[in-house]
């Protein structure tokens, strides 16, 4: 019997060292009388079980491990981000400056300026019409110009269209056509987007190109400045063959915002080596493309009004390549006046395009 309980009492005794050799050593906290995060984090489990908040506090502080290729693959949360108008970790950050500033304040700009342009039709209606047409035609347009300027604008149209539904389309469209449908619109538009944009930045190049040249600035466009063009009177201030309003769009309605749309376009199909790479570049960039995106189709919507009904012959001058003399003398006084004195041929292209009308001395 005694040979029994001591067999037993020394079984007792090698099990429970063993269990305590196998336990993990505790970890001696760093302060006397500070839990360390994993105690506490046990500690809570027991109290607060599903509470996971300890967890992610670690994932965001730190990146991990992965076999997926690329960079960045390991990090699960984004690091702090300060957008000056939001602030949070960068992707939560991002999604505040898009949903509380871009989309409110861009969509507000657009309805603004559309507003603007209804009011001022409905006011003052088509400009131009008070000198008569003499039947002797000038070109204003050469075939090349035509072709560039309709290429670009038609490729704009379709960014535009896209860019606004992709923006938009959550709060317009998906009430009215469901959200199936609004899905399979929204995949055939950014196919679209994606497509059409290399073709708007080439046809941009060749209309900075194009049209740089004449729209350098000049003494006459301060003039035309001070005088608002003469919008607000009965007559135009005379000007070269692009006014100061137009030379004001060539620059900061098409040039500039479009360098920066095509640029920050690139980096978002990840066109350019070095960057796109991680999420944070691709925040940026897209910040950077919408703003500049709205902005552009606020200005190019003025441009697109004057150039259509806002003033007369304007888009027969497009369409055709040609002007009448009475127009030129109207709209653009001092480049009719250059024309008449042989510094500017009227006709400048090589050729005419069949149909296209003949100038007259």
């Amino acid at each position: 019997m005694t040979a029994l309980l001591r067999a037993l009492l020394l079984g007792a005794l090698l099990a429970a060292g063993a269990a305590q050799a196998q336990a993990p050593a505790a970890s001696a906290p760093a302060v006397a009388g500070t839990p360390q995060p994993d105690d506490s984090n046990a500690r809570r489990a027991q109290v607060q079980p599903g509470n996971n908040a300890p967890m992610w506090r670690t994932v965001k502080d730190q990146g991990g491990l992965s076999t997926l290729p690329g960079a960045e693959k390991g990090v699960l949360i984004q690091p702090q981000a300060d957008y000056i108008v939001a602030q949070g970790n960068a992707g939560e950050a991002w999604r505040e400056v898009r949903n509380r500033w871009i989309i409110p304040y861009g969509g507000s700009l657009l309805l603004i300026v559309a507003l603007a342009l209804g009011i001022f039709y409905w006011r003052k209606g088509a400009l131009g019409g008070h000198v008569p047409d003499t039947g002797r035609k000038i070109e204003r347009f050469t075939p090349l110009e035509r072709a560039a300027h309709w290429t670009n604008a038609g490729a704009f149209v379709v960014l535009a269209i896209s860019g606004l539904t992709m923006a938009f389309g959550k709060f317009v469209l998906m009430p009215v056509i469901g959200s199936a449908l609004f899905g399979y619109l929204t995949w055939l538009l950014k196919t679209l987007h994606n497509f059409v944009g290399p073709l708007f930045a080439v046809s941009l190049v060749i209309v900075i190109v194009t049209f740089i040249k004449d729209n350098i600035a000049s003494a006459s466009d301060f003039v035309w400045l001070s005088r608002l063009g003469g919008m607000l009177g009965d007559k135009e201030v005379p000007s070269h063959r692009f006014n100061a309003g137009e030379k004001g769009m060539f620059w900061w309605g098409v040039t500039v915002p479009g360098l920066v749309v095509v640029a920050s376009g690139l980096v978002l199909d990840k066109l350019v080596p070095g960057f796109g790479e991680v999420r944070g570049q691709m925040q940026i960039a897209h910040m950077i493309h919408a703003v500049a995106a709205i902005g552009m189709m606020a200005l190019i919507a003025g441009h697109i009004y004057m150039g259509t009904v806002g003033v007369k012959g304007a888009l027969d001058a497009m369409k055709t390549g040609y002007v009448d003399e009475g127009w030129a003398k109207e709209h653009h006084e001092l480049w009719y006046d250059d024309v008449k004195a042989g510094k500017i041929p009227a006709q400048r292209s090589a050729q005419p395009l069949p149909g296209a009308p003949r100038t007259q001395s």
